[in-house]
């Protein structure tokens, strides 16, 4: 007989606390606090990614499972503490997800997608400040910091553009990256030309940031997801470095012992391969 969702919650806290057990539990689990799981938090949302990315649903599954574990790792840890519990994380977020739908679950009503969007952003700014929040002023107020910088870039683009401080199409955008690209040009020329000069790889530094914010910009203005158009970029990367490598190898030859003009023609074989 299926267990119940209630029953596989139940038993995942079980296996969790047995885990924590001093004594008896696993000698790993029992020396992990909130700031080494943290990473592990974090890789399992990038696994979910992935998953979703390749159209994979059992490897979803099962990367939805492991993610599902570092919150229940988090709650055991904090119930240790006498913190709260994971019946306080769920009730948490189910009290959230209620006041922040009052079209649904109340007598509010929003005449589309676009307006419910605006309830929410009122409804978080509102929590914010009952929690003393400083910043309610600013149209930038509630960007997390904890959320990759690329994924923070695109948020704080996003938050201007609502008060129209933000490019008309993605053409200026283009523009700006050439710009860019020419700045970061003069600072390696710089840095070239003088190695030892910490202010030059100072200002290669910002202007490379630079570059990479209107790029997260341009990806914006396309409304592709960064996170996801460099996933596919890597995966591609990787394909055709695999394929160039097993070329190599059936050629009887070794990557790292040719020049990189031999390289790029296993380069090319690789890309009309792949």
């Amino acid at each position: 007989m299926a267990a119940t969702d209630d029953q596989d919650i139940q038993r995942l806290l079980g296996i969790m606390a047995r885990l924590r057990t001093p004594g008896s539990g696993c000698p790993w689990d029992l020396e992990q606090d909130f700031s080494t799981i943290a990473p592990y938090t974090i890789e399992e949302a990038y696994e979910v990614a992935d998953a979703i990315d390749r159209g994979d649903l059992p490897a979803l599954k099962d990367e939805l499972g492991d993610l599902l574990l570092q919150v229940v790792f988090h709650a055991r840890m904090a119930e240790e503490q006498a913190a709260f519990a994971f019946g306080d994380v769920v009730a948490a977020i189910c009290d959230k997800m209620v006041r922040r739908h009052p079209h649904v679950f109340a007598d509010a009503r929003v005449a589309n997608a676009n307006a419910q969007t605006a309830s929410w952003e009122q409804i978080k700014r509102a929590e914010r400040a009952a929690a003393g929040a400083q910043d309610e002023d600013s149209a930038l107020a509630g960007v997390s910091r904890g959320v990759p910088e690329w994924q923070r870039a695109v948020k704080l683009q996003d938050r201007a553009a609502r008060v129209g401080f933000d490019w008309p199409d993605p053409a200026p955008v283009i523009d700006k990256l050439r710009e860019e690209i020419e700045e970061v040009r003069t600072e390696f020329a710089a840095v070239a030309a003088d190695p030892g000069d910490a202010d030059a790889r100072t200002r290669l530094q910002e202007e490379l940031g630079d570059l990479l914010f209107v790029a997260a910009n341009l990806a914006r203005h396309a409304k592709v997801d960064v996170g996801s158009a460099l996933r596919g970029a890597n995966a591609k990367f990787e394909r055709r470095f695999r394929a160039m490598e097993a070329m190599a190898r059936d050629d009887g030859v070794r990557l790292q012992d040719l020049s990189l003009v031999e390289q790029e023609r296993y380069w090319e074989r690789a890309k009309r391969s792949t």
